[in-house]
């Protein structure tokens, strides 16, 4: 009896921590999915505007970072980080996966300065084969039928609502400043898919740490990097000196213009803390999905603001693209489904 009585709590103790477990999942990719739709909007809106600075674009997709301290702050003391690496170790891991960061924010910025929203939307896709390539060879991912058909599903989507996109190149733009859009983003895309592989193996094998306060000091210190690497590129380059003209040009005025720079800042501080957290609860693959995934929900964001039309191609590419989502969770109900079965193999031979 007490030994039945003993199954049984462990067994409730391990479904509460499941249960915890998907709750933190569907937080992040709600933060994922909806601070990146309304920052890829502000962006937008900023360059429609009037906005043409590279680096404030580059820097506002990382400047956000001091609000985390007060979620770091507030975490009780069990939850305190605890990595079992060195100083030095650790100072190495956020030097260069931040100025891996910085690097790819910047190229993001000049291939959507250059590119029209269809052919960037398009590029940018192609993370996802990047990102499935890296997880195979650095994560040891296990790549099985649902995967595919997942990573399929969503890169199709994706393409279809940037081909129903009609939007061209920005008017006066050359065929070099074309090619360098592409080239850089598809250079961006390489680049992001790394660095989510790699910041997926650091949780697992050199930090090794269970702990929510691990994501933050992830985001914060890799996003400090990052935006030392975008200040010294905007004073290095002479664009801070045309701050104050775009400023007094912006269509909206100068309080817009401030707000529109700080709400991108947020957003893309919370986008971020959603994606770090997936990696360090699932996967690189996986956050990434849910990423692309918001290349979808982010023209419904865009019909409720801008009231956009709302075509018959992007409904059956939202349709395909939430079929490549649920591919994705039956996948992971079905490693849960075997992890709980060993376990329970595992204490009825003990």
């Amino acid at each position: 009896m007490v030994e039945e009585a003993m199954l049984l709590l462990k067994e409730e103790d391990e479904g509460s921590r499941r249960t915890s477990w998907w709750i933190l999942v569907f937080i992040s990719i709600f933060f994922l999915i909806s601070a990146q739709a309304i920052a890829v909007l502000l962006g937008r809106f900023y360059y429609n505007e009037g906005g043409n600075s590279k680096w404030i674009s580059t820097l506002v997709q990382t400047g956000g970072f001091p609000i985390l301290y007060l979620p770091l702050c507030l975490l009780p003391a069990s939850q305190s980080s605890s990595s079992s690496c060195s100083f030095k170790t650790l100072v190495w891991i956020y030097l260069s996966l931040g100025f891996a960061i910085g690097l790819d924010n910047l190229l993001y910025s000049i291939g959507l300065l250059y590119l029209s929203a269809s052919t960037y939307s398009i590029l940018c896709a192609s993370q996802l084969a990047f990102n499935g390539v890296f997880s195979y060879y650095i994560n040891s991912q296990k790549i099985t039928c649902l995967i595919l058909f997942s990573v399929l599903f969503l890169s199709i989507s994706a393409v279809l609502v940037s081909l129903d996109d009609d939007s061209n190149s920005p008017s006066g733009d050359s065929k070099w400043s074309y090619l360098i859009g592409c080239f850089c983003t598809v250079l961006a895309s390489l680049i992001y898919s790394l660095q989510l592989s790699l910041m997926q193996f650091s949780f697992e094998n050199v930090l090794k740490s269970e702990t929510f306060s691990m994501v933050l000091e992830m985001q914060i210190y890799t996003s400090l990097v990052a935006s030392c690497v975008a200040v010294i590129g905007l004073f290095a380059s002479g664009e801070w000196m045309l701050l104050s003209v775009e400023m007094e040009e912006f269509q909206e005025g100068q309080v817009i213009y401030v707000l529109t720079l700080v709400g991108t800042a947020v957003s893309w501080q919370l986008c971020s803390v959603g994606a770090v957290a997936l990696i360090f609860r699932v996967s690189s693959l996986f956050s990434n999905l849910i990423g692309t995934l918001s290349l979808i929900v982010t023209p419904l964001a865009a019909i409720a603001v801008f009231h956009d039309k709302l075509t018959e191609v992007k409904m059956v590419a939202m349709l395909i693209a939430f079929t490549g989502f649920a591919f994705y969770i039956y996948q992971n109900y079905l490693d849960d489904l075997n992890v709980q079965r060993a376990r329970k193999t595992q204490a009825e031979l003990f």
